[in-house]
């Protein structure tokens, strides 16, 4: 879905998955300073937005969901995963309920497998699950924005900020008032730097929770259960994950980021030694340079010098080994 917003001034339009909405604005670094000050807002009218209604949602709900949402209070943001029953992950959900319909957002394009999958745990439950992707436009505005909230519209409020739910008819508009734009790449470089994993970026098909983090934002380790549960649980209580996310430090000197995918080895071992992991997704930083996250092998040491690709890496624990 192509955002009306790419009409705007030095739009520069995304790739990928984030296809849709503007890569930039024309200045990468400045947009992500007036993002780091509390200004401006970030065009994420391309990610799928799904509402579940009904009296019996959150319970409903509650049963399907990595998160303890049954008692979730009105207007509390939370997030939450769906498992297969491997335990690896599937969707991530990014909540909010208003006291009638539960509202998220989710990765684009992938709104209607899971539509299809809460479809088919209904069963006799009265809930009703909508994708409204195509009249409600998903909106970012930064930690400590004061922009406007239209009389309304749905907000998701979080440490890094709000997402508003805004009516996809009303996203020209309320950009002329919500500040300077800014583009997807200022918006990943800042949640590299807040060590926050993405579906699709920091997962492949075998990825669990523990190895993103993910447990205690994502994961309730005190609810009944749903499905994937007994890996969660393995894990937590007898083991440790196969992989750990990092935060990595790159050579400011290299010209080219490593790409995702990129593998990573140990720095003493060259370039032909052994791949202990890969990067996931790399961006460049307005104050820290370029930096990346990676998955990498749970037992390298936390002190290990390492290269992603040709380019040398310093690591910092996200995920403790």
């Amino acid at each position: 879905m192509k955002s009306p917003l790419l009409t705007l001034p030095g739009a520069v339009p995304a790739e990928g998955v984030d296809e849709g909405v503007a890569a930039h604005y024309g200045d990468l670094f400045r947009e992500q300073r007036a993002l780091a000050d509390g200004t401006g807002f970030v065009d994420l009218s391309h990610r799928g937005v799904v509402t579940v209604t009904g009296p019996e949602r959150l319970g409903w709900l509650h049963l399907l969901l990595t998160q303890h949402v049954s008692e979730l209070p009105p207007h509390q943001a939370t997030e939450a995963l769906i498992l297969s029953a491997h335990g690896h992950i599937e969707h991530a959900l990014y909540l909010v309920d208003d006291g009638e319909t539960v509202w998220a957002h989710v990765e684009p394009g992938t709104q209607e497998a899971l539509i299809a999958y809460l479809e088919s745990m209904k069963f006799f439950y009265r809930v009703e699950v909508a994708d409204r992707t195509a009249d409600v436009a998903v909106v970012h505005l930064p930690a400590g924005s004061i922009a406007e909230v239209p009389e309304g519209v749905v907000v998701r409020e979080t440490p890094y900020g709000r997402d508003l739910f805004l009516p996809r008819a009303d996203l020209e508009s309320y950009a002329g008032k919500a500040g300077p734009p800014a583009g997807i790449l200022a918006h990943e470089a800042l949640r590299v730097e807040q060590h926050r994993p993405r579906l699709g970026f920091e997962t492949d098909h075998r990825t669990i929770p523990h190895e993103l983090g993910w447990i205690g934002g994502a994961v309730h380790l005190q609810k009944g259960c749903y499905r994937g549960q007994e890996t969660v649980a393995r894990v937590q209580n007898l083991g440790r994950p196969p992989r750990r996310l990092v935060f990595l430090h790159l050579d400011g000197s290299e010209v080219h980021l490593p790409t995702p995918g990129t593998e990573i080895r140990l720095a003493d071992d060259g370039p032909d030694g052994r791949r202990i992991g890969f990067v996931t997704t790399s961006a460049r930083h307005h104050e820290l340079g370029p930096v990346a996250l990676a998955l990498i092998k749970r037992n390298v040491p936390v002190d290990a010098r390492l290269i992603a690709g040709e380019t040398a890496a310093a690591q910092e624990t996200i995920v403790e080994p």
